[in-house]
């Protein structure tokens, strides 16, 4: 057999080895989307053993790291800002040209000098606050305006600044609470107990405020030195004039309004709802009945234990987007599934475990799994 010419025995060999560089990159390939296969998976199993963890984490502190993550998500948009702006000003001329699109106009920059607000005044934030804030009296201030400015009570600004009179100076500096209370540095021997118990209000109350950090959250420890929140706290010298309302419930009736929802237990009302805790804490002895608020069909059943904090907890679907929550139970009766009626059927027995710091029951409304001011619909 005649030899091939030289042209195409380079051409035969040319394509074999292309054929071997195709046969490597698809092996390649095939081993990276292997790789990355198995790295997802392992990915995705590991967040599945973790995610708990980390929602339990998140809910435990229930705020306290809402700060740093708005900073860090601000941080990363300026960052990225930053970098793809050459490349947003090369592609899209426009955002380039000398005059800025946000200058102000003659007729605006004209309104933004003569304003009269002084971008120098303290303002009084709409949203919760986490921490103790410092506000500097101005002219027309008193300590009820500045209570109502902040939502606290006159008595817990002075507490926070040791004031006996009924006025301020303009230019004081005022430590500002977040909430109406007392701020409390713990000392040695100190427990969410004996806090509770000096200030004359409720453990769960100081539980309960989310930015209240705590050693052990299961256990309520307490780093000595620790600023600590005391929601409703009452100074103890001012015991004897500052007294506290107490509201109990009476038995619930058997019949249920119609639309509306019963009480489900009979009790005192150791917390109200409020930003942080849109619920209602209802003392009770550990054992009493908790009755269905309204007409519904059980949607879940906590038996396993924390929770979160729930610990034994039941939660019922209404309908219309609309459930309930009880909490801190110590006996359920009722299974997912389980239809029950307002007012009549019991479905389970009130307890102290979980995130509790004596008996009662934690109750929710919520509506499209947001809770809501329970008293808004209570009968």
């Amino acid at each position: 057999m005649d030899q091939l010419p030289p042209i195409f025995t380079l051409v035969r060999l040319v394509g074999e080895l292309i054929e071997r560089r195709m046969r490597d990159i698809r092996e390649f390939v095939k081993f990276f989307f292997f790789y990355l296969q198995k790295k997802t998976k392992g990915g995705l199993r590991v967040l599945e053993f973790s995610k708990d963890e980390i929602v339990h984490l998140l809910l435990m502190k229930r705020g306290k790291y809402n700060r740093a993550l708005l900073h860090t998500i601000t941080l990363a948009g300026i960052s990225i800002g930053v970098i793809a702006a050459p490349f947003i000003t090369d592609t899209f001329p426009v955002f380039s040209q000398q005059k800025s699109l946000l200058q102000p106009t003659s007729a605006q920059a004209a309104t933004s000098v003569i304003s009269d607000t002084n971008v120098f005044t303290t303002q009084a934030s709409a949203k919760p606050r986490d921490s103790v804030v410092t506000y500097t009296v101005e002219h027309g201030d008193t300590l009820s305006t500045i209570a109502d400015k902040f939502g606290i009570s006159v008595n817990t600004i002075k507490w926070a600044n040791d004031i006996t009179g009924d006025t301020v100076t303009v230019g004081d500096q005022l430590k500002i609470l977040p909430v109406s209370g007392i701020l409390h540095k713990v000392q040695a021997g100190d427990t969410v107990y004996t806090i509770a118990k000096k200030y004359n209000t409720d453990a769960q109350k100081i539980v309960n405020f989310p930015f209240n950090d705590f050693a052990n959250p299961e256990t309520f420890s307490l780093v000595v030195g620790q600023m600590l929140v005391v929601p409703d706290g009452i100074q103890p010298e001012a015991q004897a004039v500052v007294k506290r309302e107490v509201f109990v419930i009476q038995a619930p009736t058997n019949v249920v309004p119609s639309g509306g929802y019963n009480w489900p237990l009979y009790g005192t009302i150791s917390q109200m709802p409020i930003w942080y805790h849109m619920a209602l804490d209802i003392a009770v002895p550990v054992g009493t009945p908790i009755h269905a608020t309204k007409d519904g069909v059980v949607k879940s059943v906590n038996l396993a234990g924390w929770n979160y904090g729930y610990a034994l907890d039941v939660v019922i679907d209404h309908g219309d987007g609309m459930s309930s929550l009880y909490a801190h139970m110590s006996q359920i009766y009722v299974r997912p599934g389980d239809r029950v009626t307002g007012g009549q059927t019991v479905i389970g027995l009130s307890g102290n475990t979980g995130n509790s710091t004596g008996p009662h029951l934690h109750f929710e409304i919520r509506r499209n799994n947001v809770t809501q001011n329970p008293l808004s619909y209570l009968r």
